[in-house]
């Protein structure tokens, strides 16, 4: 000990000593005091240097905060030591699941790349870009950070909202400016054909020109119009609707507008409703889903044969389908469907005025409801497409 420390050491048992003394202890008992804090003096003061100041470390009993820390942050977060999770926070949990994300953090994280990130002793300098964790088309940004003790903090940010909006928008040029080309290129036509004078100066032949510009017009009105609804619903994919709907009465309403436009040929549609369950939709993209599906079979049923719309509960669940008879499609054709600008007969196609948009917007209403969609078909017989809704609550309700 230093001269300080010793000095604080008597210091101590003086001041213990005589407070002994002066409450009538026994001088035995007031020395044995005076030691005891003599000692534990001595020890603090043992040093002439400033004393290092130490976070006291928690008692056994205090509660561990982690879990509650982490599970406040909204990104995906995993705490990994020795190639085991200790800690993981709720969204990480929803993202692999609960009964996974304990022990080895391989068996959750079943990605090549996450799983050389983790296991690599280097840490992340920026995020790197992991596709295929959750769901197939999902994008996430993964960071791997060293804490202390030799652990890894790992974050997963969910970068799908970016990505959809980036690859929309990079699929609308591509797709716009492909399909737009013909009917621009036959308007210019046109428009050159009656600028030159010859043509222009017979009114049957301009008359027939302006119907078919109109035509191609109109189309392109369409081409655009379903190219932005279906970058709409794309952007809405992974947002399921929460608003309860009945379906029979949107069914009805569809099935009247579209009546309203066959003329004498309404009654081909035939609409078979069951009382069934509310879902969870959109109503307009419902509407949007009807329209298509009923327009799609009366372009291309036979002309005087029925068109049947069913709607029917099946075991929990809701069912919509929609019938007609028509040429139906090869089997090879079936799979390929729903493809934006997949046409079986191109040419019939836009005669009738196709868009080869129309199931490609009916399949991503279908998934952001996660419905299924069923498309089956016969050469000569027709083509049956149904839409299977989840059931909002288990009562049935009159549609």
């Amino acid at each position: 000990m230093t001269g300080r420390s010793i000095a604080r050491t008597l210091l101590g048992f003086v001041l213990v000593a005589g407070a002994s003394w002066a409450v009538g202890s026994p001088m035995s008992a007031a020395v044995a005091a005076g030691v005891v804090a003599a000692v534990m003096i001595g020890l603090i003061a043992g040093s002439d240097e400033p004393a290092a100041v130490a976070v006291p470390a928690p008692a056994d009993d205090a509660p561990d905060r982690t879990a509650e820390v982490i599970d406040a942050v909204d990104d995906a977060v995993l705490i990994i030591d020795r190639q085991r999770i200790t800690h993981a926070n709720a969204a990480a949990r929803k993202l692999f699941g609960a009964e996974k994300i304990e022990g080895d953090f391989r068996l959750a994280l079943r990605h090549p790349v996450a799983a050389d990130l983790i296991a690599s002793d280097e840490e992340t300098a920026t995020p790197v870009e992991i596709a295929g964790l959750g769901e197939p088309d999902r994008r996430w940004a993964m960071s791997v950070r060293r804490i202390e003790g030799g652990a890894r903090l790992v974050t997963l940010r969910d970068r799908t909202d970016s990505w959809v909006a980036e690859r929309m928008r990079v699929d609308f040029v591509a797709n716009a400016s492909h399909e737009l080309r013909t009917p621009l290129a036959t308007i210019l036509g046109f428009i050159e054909t009656l600028s030159d004078g010859g043509a222009g100066d017979d009114p049957a032949i301009r008359a027939r020109f302006l119907g078919i510009m109109m035509g191609e017009a109109k189309r392109m009105q369409q081409l655009v119009d379903d190219l932005i609804s279906l970058s709409r619903i794309e952007a809405d994919r992974f947002a399921v609707p929460q608003a309860q709907l009945a379906l029979g009465p949107v069914v009805e309403e569809v099935v009247g507008v579209i009546r309203s436009g066959m003329d004498k040929d309404g009654g081909r549609i035939q609409v078979e409703a069951a009382p069934v369950p509310q879902i969870r939709a959109d109503r307009v993209q419902i509407g949007q889903l009807l329209h298509n599906l009923i327009g799609n079979a009366v372009k291309y049923g036979r002309p005087d044969t029925p068109i049947r719309v069913v709607l029917k509960p099946i075991d929990g669940k809701v069912v919509l389908r929609v019938v007609d008879q028509g040429e139906g499609v090869a089997p090879e054709h079936l799979p390929r469907l729903t493809e934006r600008f997949y046409r079986v007969d191109p040419g019939r196609s836009r005669s009738v005025g196709g868009t080869g948009l129309g199931l490609a917007i009916v399949k991503h209403i279908a998934e952001r409801h996660r419905a299924l969609l069923d498309i089956a078909s016969r050469v000569g017989e027709g083509t049956a497409v149904t839409v299977t809704f989840p059931a909002a609550e288990a009562d049935l309700l009159s549609s």
